[in-house]
């Protein structure tokens, strides 16, 4: 992910189920949305440099959580009191398939077209395993068109690994607005329903504490949707007074030290609770760190609306689904560079306890880490400007039709 919450911007100016008007977009919000992007993209990057092999990084996998949160605070502050009727539920599941699909699509054909090109050329076959086989296979790519990857029909990770949150937070969409549609002002109350029993169930069930993707990734994501999107229905309106106050007087300190803390606390939290079961608390977290800075009274707030962190918000989503074809590509490139002039750049490493290839020296993983992300930011432009722009504004268009 998700996945995820970075999946979907704010509306400029949204009416919350209290009938009153929202603030604008949440900035800072998006901005850390690209940061949690970049940290996923870290947490998959295969290196022995001491980055990598970090207890944070490590264990960044759970910002996958973040984006949950953030998606439920969003779509619940966007679409709470727009989905009383038929048509408004068909054009909200239109419009979410839309923002998420295109890109999805587009990353398969990427996959299956490297998968081919492995077929034609054996030299490309390496120490893996045959085209199309493995996590590669035609059988998965159908549960992948029809995203239910992350729905338990998997018995692994396949295709594009992180697009499971995608298809687990696209039924979570569908889910929500079903309950809306339904029970409308009482549907919070499903909402604390999933938000207390999904941890439960994971706790009882899950084996890889919060690391569940392809098999209870619906309902980890569940969990932290519900949890964000209750924030949203209980105080959205409280938050956008406050930050209409505070947008008056510029960062304060109190707000500023309050941050500081929330950082400390998540870089804290992420390092001692990602390979244990109190990282199933990490949705609790971010819904606090997501209450926090949606008020942006700081000054790590006031930076995070700098153009460049701005920009990175809007990447997001493409940076999550562009990430992992980069660094094969990268890993690629270099096995035929190690082929040709033996520089030891990538081999068998151990990274975190498990055995992988990568980037197998220090020197080589920290200059890998540098080309990979500027390579994904570029790359997630590109797909951002052709593709994920204008898909969402044909099927915006297309929904006006309903």
């Amino acid at each position: 992910m998700t996945q995820a919450a970075f999946l979907n911007p704010s509306d400029a100016v949204v009416s919350t189920h209290a009938g009153t008007i929202a603030g604008e977009r949440f900035q800072v919000l998006d901005s850390w949305r690209g940061i949690c992007a970049l940290l996923v993209a870290l947490f998959h990057f295969p290196t022995a440099s001491a980055i990598s092999q970090s207890s944070f990084i490590g264990s960044s996998y759970l910002f996958v959580d973040f984006f949950f949160v953030l998606s439920g605070f969003v779509i619940a502050s966007s679409y709470a009191d727009r989905l009383s009727q038929p048509a408004e539920v068909a054009r909200f599941a239109l419009v979410r398939f839309g923002r998420i699909y295109p890109l999805h699509l587009i990353m398969l054909a990427a996959f299956a077209g490297f998968e081919l090109l492995r077929l034609m050329l054996p030299q490309l076959h390496g120490t893996g395993a045959a085209p199309f086989t493995g996590g590669f296979d035609l059988k998965s790519l159908l549960a992948n068109l029809l995203l239910l990857q992350g729905m338990g029909f998997e018995d692994h990770l396949t295709w594009n690994a992180p697009s499971w949150s995608i298809s687990a937070e696209f039924f979570a969409y569908l889910l929500f607005a079903g309950v809306v549609f339904i029970a409308g002002a009482r549907a919070w109350i499903w909402l604390v329903a999933a938000a207390v029993t999904a941890p439960l169930f994971l706790l009882g069930f899950s084996t890889h504490h919060m690391d569940v993707s392809y098999d209870f990734g619906f309902i980890r994501c569940l969990y932290g949707f519900s949890l964000g999107a209750l924030l949203a229905w209980f105080q959205h309106d409280s938050i956008a007074g406050a930050r209409q106050l505070l947008a008056t007087s510029g960062p304060r300190l109190s707000w500023t030290l309050a941050e500081i803390v929330m950082v400390a606390v998540i870089v804290a939290f992420v390092s001692l609770a990602g390979s244990n079961d109190f990282g199933i608390a990490a949705p609790l977290v971010f819904v606090l760190a997501l209450f926090l800075f949606a008020h942006e009274g700081g000054w790590i707030s006031a930076s995070l609306r700098a153009p460049f962190m701005l920009t990175l918000g809007a990447l997001s989503y493409s940076i999550y689904m562009v990430h992992i074809f980069v660094q094969a590509r990268l890993i690629n490139v270099a096995g035929l560079v190690e082929h040709k002039l033996g520089l030891g750049l990538v081999g068998d490493i151990v990274l975190r306890g498990s055995p992988a290839t990568g980037f197998s020296t220090g020197w080589a993983g920290t200059t890998a880490i540098v080309v990979m992300l500027v390579a994904t930011i570029a790359a997630s432009w590109i797909t951002w400007c052709f593709i994920e722009m204008p898909a969402m504004a044909w099927f915006r268009r297309l929904s006006k039709r309903i």
